[in-house]
């Protein structure tokens, strides 16, 4: 420890901003547990009911809250009758504040409240009061009962997309994740252009759905607020919570030890939290509210739904010259986010002119925000169902299309791509496939009652890094076979991802511990601030942080032994020395120094009779004790016992830097489908699918090849089945539960191939790693309706493809 930390009482760490490439210490440990297909390492407590979620939390004269949505569209609360509730057993009281309850959720990573008040009504399900009770069967039906009187604005209501598309307004870019572009001169390319191809796709509001709903258990120590909640960035919505009930830092803490799921609609707080924190304070008791399946459709997040424009103009060998992508999403009134439809849109092909344009309706519906993969996931529907139109309409095979649109660099920025394997992912998925023996011409495969049919498409999810920290400790623990453990801290979830393990992996990988000897620590907003679970950057990020914490224990380590830090190998629970250092010019006038220093001690310990080293040199001393000449080992418990208290602590902080300015970063990818689709009914059936992705270093296979089933999985449901459907008339959310909400189930589901490219990108972050799991999502859906196209010659242009679009229309 330096002098000043010494004075400071600051933690060593190590900072790292990424405006370099750098080497990863992964190609140099001992190890290489980085990238196995461990098991996970949380899977027994879930699978044994020992992992507790946020609503299994117990506290002692727990009550139970369930919300009251509004049942109109739009219009005002005038009356909320308390007394309607008086004959009902158990019921505690009906909570509401007009002021601070939240209108709607928040988006992620803003530090802000969503907006608050529960007077004016904006969408249908709007939460306005909770009803607090001894029992939740109680509780909900107080919520069920409780009688309000509104005035009724709905016939003012904006409820019918399309109508309100002569409405569009132009979004606010500074708010949003993706920006307007025009390049060159699209219109006039597009008219000047061989071969043009203009159309336009609709894709429905979707639902999360993810397997545990959003759930507060609040309660207050004196003037301090715990929330345990199901959130996926913990961090930003502490800020949120803070800025909501105007709280400081030191009042708020936010635990999400396990989270079921989230996929973009946890990433801000929820209208439950609020509600819960201000009736635990209004009782002087823990609250906990559940929100039901529908309350989790009807008053959470929602994709939005969106008309795309893609046109695109090309010579007569397929090569594009104008690409244009312009989008129209909806959002509540006032609201900023708008489905970025076209972030992939900017750098996947080639072309000169180019043109992506968004704006927005405002409806009263519920709020949308990110979904997984938002913005690529129903953009690369359109685009990549237009190239295999455009490819069907030059006679030249999809792949061949796409590879003679191969850009050298970001067609829209002209910088280089970090890396990029695209081309890769098209030739191993198509190898392992079969696509060499697809029938290219549509509907000539009949089997049986099935019309068979194949399609592909590309996959691209843009690649970004956030400021991430954590803590390392290395501590004695006699419990443990060799003696010593680490404990990982940071505020990071995880949400079925595999946080615990693939961090556990990069720890023990480092510190040179098997995985039983990691302590991972997660979810709780007293741990040091990370990223959070979203935009794919989760692993990278938070993961950078663990990272740079441990390699500063290692070079705290190598210094207390006497070794360089690139010297030093922790294997197994021993302290190794490995190779030889090359001493750099200032490391080698630093040497010559001490050794002239000791020189002179000695002269004059000898002069004076008094030995100067035992006091001068204690620290040099130290390391002293280790001798690695014969290439001895020490066991890593022997010398984090020589610590005070037996360990050492060390933290590790990552930011982005200029490297994602100067370079496009992106994970690519490849989707293949084969369906069937019966000849007299139009049921659509996926019967194989294939994906390969490069996603820089992978963690983990299995967690990897998981997270890629999942995102294939996601895009058969965007494909044939997931549809938000509204009432026109209400604004009453029609198909609100899983039952009537479809999403895939193991009968929809096929064989999933997954083949994990090969990368190295050291330009992304220090373990050379990517997102993975929403690359997988992006193009999915636009293989399965490019291969419905082959199968029976209908193109579809308004998602899902149910069999409705394509019975009348059906080849003979």
């Amino acid at each position: 420890m330096s002098l000043f930390e010494s004075i400071t009482q600051s933690e060593p760490t190590k900072k790292m901003t990424m405006d370099e490439p750098v080497e990863s210490l992964f190609s140099k440990t001992a190890s290489k547990l980085v990238g196995k297909p461990i098991n996970r390492v949380d899977g027994s407590l879930k699978v044994s009911g020992q992992a507790h979620y946020s609503a299994e939390i117990h506290l002692d004269n727990k009550a139970y809250g369930v919300l009251v949505g509004a049942t109109i569209a739009k219009g005002q609360v005038e009356n909320i009758d308390s007394s309607s509730l008086d004959g009902i057993p158990n019921i505690i009281k009906v909570v509401t504040d007009p002021k601070h309850f939240l209108r709607n959720s928040q988006q992620g990573g803003l530090k802000k409240a969503p907006k608050q008040g529960a007077t004016e009504i904006f969408y249908h399900g709007q939460p306005i009061a909770v009803v607090i009770a001894e029992t939740f069967e109680a509780a909900t039906e107080g919520a069920n009962a409780l009688k309000v009187t509104y005035k009724d604005e709905t016939d003012q209501a904006a409820l019918n997309f399309t109508k309100e598309l002569s409405n569009a307004h132009a979004v606010d870019e500074k708010k949003g994740s993706d920006k307007n572009y025009v390049q060159g001169d699209p219109e006039q390319g597009l008219t000047d252009s061989d071969v043009t191809l203009d159309r336009f796709y609709h894709t429905p509001s979707q639902n999360s759905s993810a397997m545990e709903p959003h759930v507060t258990l609040a309660h207050w120590e004196e003037d301090k607020l715990i929330l345990y909640t199901a959130n996926q960035m913990l961090a930003s919505c502490k800020q949120q919570v803070m800025d909501a009930l105007n709280l400081n830092k030191d009042q708020v803490q936010l635990i999400a030890h396990y989270v079921g799921g989230g996929f973009g609609s946890k990433l801000g707080i929820a209208p439950e939290s609020i509600a819960a924190a201000i009736a635990s304070k209004e009782l002087g008791r823990p609250v906990l509210i559940t929100m039901t399946r529908p309350q989790v459709m009807e008053a959470t997040v929602r994709r939005s739904n969106t008309r795309q424009r893609i046109a695109i103009g090309c010579d007569k060998d397929g090569v594009i010259d104008t690409l244009i992508h312009d989008t129209i999403s909806s959002n509540l009134p006032d609201e900023a986010f708008f489905e970025p439809t076209a972030l992939s849109t900017h750098y996947l092909y080639r072309g000169k002119n180019r043109r992506v344009n968004y704006e927005m309706v405002d409806m009263n519906q519920v709020l949308s925000g990110s979904m997984r993969a938002p913005g690529e996931a129903v953009g690369m529907i359109a685009v990549e169902c237009a190239m295999d139109e455009l490819a069907s309409q030059l006679d030249i095979d999809p792949i061949e299309l796409r590879r003679r649109n191969e850009p050298e660099k970001d067609p829209s920025k002209d910088i280089p791509f970090s890396s990029r394997q695209l081309i890769a992912c098209m030739e191993q998925g198509a190898e392992q496939f079969g696509w060499s023996q697809r029938n290219a011409k549509p509907a000539s495969q009949l089997e049986g009652d099935w019309w068979i049919g194949t399609g592909m498409a590309a996959a691209a999810r843009g690649n970004q890094l956030q400021p991430s920290e954590a803590r390392a400790t290395l501590q004695i623990d006699k419990s443990k076979a060799l003696g010593v453990k680490a404990v990982i801290e940071t505020d990071m979830t995880d949400i079925g991802t595999g946080s615990y393990t693939v961090f556990s992996q990069v720890a023990a990988d480092l510190l040179g511990l098997p995985i039983d000897h990691i302590e991972m620590k997660l979810g709780d907003s007293a741990l040091p601030p990370a990223s959070g679970s979203g935009g794919s950057w989760g692993a990278a990020s938070a993961g950078s942080g663990v990272y740079l914490a441990c390699e500063q224990l290692r070079e705290m380590l190598a210094e207390k032994v006497g070794l360089y830090p690139d010297t030093i190998q922790l294997d197994n629970g021993q302290i190794k020395q490995v190779g030889k250092h090359d001493l750099t010019a200032i490391e080698a006038v630093k040497e010559s120094s001490q050794a002239f220093a000791d020189n002179t001690i000695d002269k004059l310990s000898a002069t004076t009779g008094i030995s100067l080293s035992e006091h001068v040199l204690e620290e040099q001393s130290e390391s002293e004790k280790y001798d690695f000449e014969n290439a001895e080992s020490y066991a890593l418990a022997d010398v984090v016992a020589g610590y005070d208290e037996q360990k050492v602590s060390a933290k590790g902080q990552i930011k982005p830097g200029t490297n994602g300015k100067n370079y496009r970063q992106s994970s690519f990818g490849a989707n293949f489908a084969e369906v069937a689709v019966h000849k007299v009914t139009g049921e659509i059936r996926v019967k194989r699918m294939t994906g390969a992705f490069a996603a820089g270093r992978i963690l983990n296979h299995k967690t990897a090849t998981s997270q890629c089933y999942g995102g294939m999985v996601f895009g058969i449901g965007s494909a044939l089945m997931e549809e938000v459907i509204h009432d026109k008339r209400d604004g009453r959310l029609c198909n609100h539960d899983l039952a009537e909400y479809h999403v895939p189930v193991n009968a929809d589901v096929p064989q999933l191939d997954v083949i994990l490219v090969e990368e190295d990108d050291p330009y992304t972050n220090p373990m050379h790693i990517k997102g993975i799991g929403e690359t997988a999502i992006a193009g999915a859906a636009a293989a399965i309706a490019n291969a419905v196209y082959n199968a029976v010659g209908v193109r579809v242009y308004d998602f899902p493809i149910t069999l409705d679009k394509l019975l009348y229309e059906m080849p003979e």
